[in-house]
């Protein structure tokens, strides 16, 4: 049986090559790559959380792996229904999202990771969003260098991507490289298994579950086709000339400078003649003999850039709509998919405004500090947080610090990043309240007891900082502020996910493989204890806590391998069984 990264880098291989991807369903037999999915996904949050079974994260084993491969081999794997929530979005509106069962995300994720490793050589480098290595802020950084000239923003949104991908095309689509119908069955299977709402079952007739581990992906295997049609016939279609011709007024003018200078006439007297020079446009944007299109796409979200008039540009959008009309079974939507003047006006993507002032501009859109602003203010002024006053000081100085500095790293790359600084003195206002009103205190009491000053940038800069004292190991630092709000357009801000095995990824495996209880040293029924954080455990303070709370507290882990009879203990609240005593004999 290959190790999992070893068969990954296979089928990676023939993924470059281009070759199609066969007996790949064999391969869910292998337990390395559900092992690896387990150390994928045991940290994330939903890891913890139900689907439509009660079933979780704890209480992983081998003999769960085992069972799922035993399905699997027979064809007798049964995708449970997802259990669907709706989520509010920032319009006022809600968008469902759908929660697996433990069991189907560990499958899920191994069937990622496997089309992962086929796809993604193959994919578009204008795909930006759930790649490795790629994110937002690739998309962005593409646009603020690559788009000049840019005269009109085609702004795409395809009108809901996730939930009308049409199952049919899907599968077609893999079935195109993938030449196994026992995988692609299996897929299949997966995108009809239904949803729960309200306890209700509701089939899926169309889309892929958002939220579901393997949905991503599908995504951009469908948008792909989108891609490479903007890519093959868009771009080659709409790109002519190697510059712009220059305007006739700009080369009037310089003539006459040219003219003057051979004439004899002083710089000085020559300035104000440059500086209307300097006023008129150089390159004729409706010269007839140039055109330039560029593509960026983000999950469902895209954006054009075209050079040439705006009639190509209206018909730029309308064949795309056609494609994803004719070709994928969607539509954009209507009031999210417009043509921009680059000059005048402002696309949205991504969260930022971009236009084009003597180059690209990307903006830090006014309505987004506005809307980050609520959460601080009520009736236009700073105010305490409420449901923060039974948190600790460093915990809520952290909270303040990791949101605000969130918001300021995504605008990293914005031309008007300085106008965060308002927010970030809303911000400090409303955390010196709530800890003032935490501690029956005033503001200035708390900013004096917390005030302190970093370094960033070659500056430093005024921010709050709380310090926890730990014996023989560095205190922990929570600071809010000391960070320049200068734009930095060369941060390599990482916001793709990454799937590589983390050393503590390694650790829990190895736990897990060793097949040994931790607390009573069992080797029957081995499996894994999680809890959703460290600071549920709540050692402090107990007169006499359970034997395997003080293990994780002081190993700082939300696992434990235990045995099934202890791990029953655990959840029951009762004593586990106590460590198993060699036989050693007494020397005499």
């Amino acid at each position: 049986m290959r190790n999992a990264d070893t068969l990954l880098a296979i089928i990676e291989d023939r993924g470059k090559r281009g070759l199609p991807l066969g007996d790949v369903y064999r391969q869910l037999f292998n337990k390395d790559l559900y092992l690896k999915a387990y150390g994928n996904l045991y940290r994330n949050q939903g890891a913890m959380t139900k689907g439509s079974t009660d079933e979780t994260v704890d209480g992983m084993s081998m003999r769960k792996i085992e069972s799922i491969i035993e399905l699997v081999r027979y064809e007798r794997y049964k995708w449970t229904p997802v259990r669907r929530m709706l989520i509010p979005k920032g319009n006022g509106r809600t968008r469902p999202l759908g929660i697996p069962t433990w069991s189907d995300k560990l499958l899920q994720e191994v069937l990622r990771s496997i089309l992962e490793a086929y796809y993604e050589p193959q994919f578009s480098q204008t795909s930006n969003g759930f790649r490795p290595t790629m994110g937002c802020h690739t998309a962005l950084r593409n646009i603020s260098i690559a788009w000049t000239g840019t005269k009109w923003f085609i702004e795409g949104d395809i009108k809901g991507c996730f939930d009308n991908i049409d199952h049919e095309v899907l599968v077609s689509i893999l079935r195109d490289k993938i030449q196994d119908n026992r995988f692609t069955a299996l897929i299949a299977k997966l995108l009809k298994a239904g949803y729960l709402e309200e306890w209700h079952f509701r089939p899926t007739l169309s889309g892929t579950p958002q939220g579901g581990i393997v949905s991503p992906i599908l995504a951009n295997i469908y948008l792909d086709r989108l891609d490479k049609f903007v890519e093959s016939e868009l771009i080659p279609e709409s790109t002519r000339g190697r510059k712009r011709r220059v305007t006739r007024e700009y080369k009037r003018l310089d003539n006459r400078i040219q003219k003057a200078r051979r004439d004899g006439v002083d710089e000085k007297t020559l300035r104000p003649l440059r500086e209307d020079l300097s006023k008129i446009q150089y390159a004729d944007p409706m010269d007839p003999g140039y055109r330039r299109l560029r593509y960026i796409r983000y999950a469902d979200d895209f954006l054009l850039g075209f050079a040439g008039p705006k009639d190509e540009a209206e018909a730029i959008k309308v064949r795309i709509g056609n494609f994803l009309s004719d070709h994928l079974k969607l539509e954009m939507s209507p009031e999210k998919t417009k043509i921009t003047n680059a000059r005048t006006e402002k696309a949205r993507f991504l969260g930022y405004d971009i236009t084009h002032q003597k180059g690209i501009s990307l903006l830090v859109p006014p309505d987004k500090i506005e809307g980050k602003l609520a959460k601080y203010t009520r009736h236009g002024k700073p105010h305490h947080r409420a449901e923060l006053l039974n948190d600790d000081d460093f915990s809520i100085v952290a909270r303040y610090g990791s949101e605000f500095r969130g918001f300021a790293q995504y605008y990293a790359y914005a031309w008007n990043r300085g106008n965060i600084g308002r927010l970030r003195i809303i911000m400090a206002q409303s955390m010196l309240k709530t800890l003032a009103t935490k501690h029956r205190s005033t503001m200035a009491k708390m900013a004096k007891k917390f005030q302190n000053i970093s370094f960033d940038r070659g500056a430093w800069y005024r921010s709050f900082t709380v310090k926890v004292y730990r014996p023989d190991k560095a205190p922990l630092l929570a600071t809010f502020g000391g960070i320049s709000l200068k734009r930095q357009p060369f941060l390599d801000i990482q916001d793709g996910h990454t799937d590589h095995w983390s050393s503590s990824r390694n650790e829990l495996i190895a736990r897990l493989l060793a097949d040994c209880c931790e607390l009573c040293g069992s080797t029957e029924d081995i499996e894994v204890h999680h809890v959703r954080k460290i600071a549920d455990l709540k050692v402090k303070g107990q007169r006499m806590p359970p034997i395997w709370k003080i293990r994780m507290s002081e190993r700082r882990r939300k696992t434990l391998v235990v045995c099934n009879h202890c791990h029953t203990a655990i959840h029951a609240g009762k004593p586990t069984r106590r460590p198993e005593i060699p036989n050693v004999p007494i020397d005499e």
